[in-house]
């Protein structure tokens, strides 16, 4: 049992600095996001952009697959994060007509 438990803390202290790097690589994906976002609202394009999101679902099912993840999981995950990258864009939109 006390080797269990041992393994159970290295495990889950693994996951620990996994789930570290993750928010860490997250923000880093959100400042380009924002990046995007305002140059999107200074050029006056549309927040969403349908066709780069099909193409980026494909892509991420494809990278899924090839590293043995469910590729619905990935899917999934892309879907939340691009909901809320277009909220943001959304919003620096927004933001940068109230100052036009």
């Amino acid at each position: 049992m006390a080797a269990a438990r041992a393994e159970l803390a290295t495990l889950r202290g693994s996951i620990d600095n996994i789930d570290a790097a993750l928010v860490h690589l997250l923000a880093e994906r959100f400042k380009f996001t924002q990046r995007v976002g305002r140059l999107k609202a200074r050029a006056g394009m549309p927040p969403a952009d349908k066709e780069r999101e099909r193409v980026q679902v494909a892509r991420l099912r494809a990278l899924a697959e090839e590293s043995n993840l469910d590729p619905a999981f990935a899917e999934k995950w892309l879907a939340f994060v691009t909901a809320e990258v277009i909220h943001h864009h959304e919003r620096i939109a927004s933001e940068h007509a109230d100052r036009d």
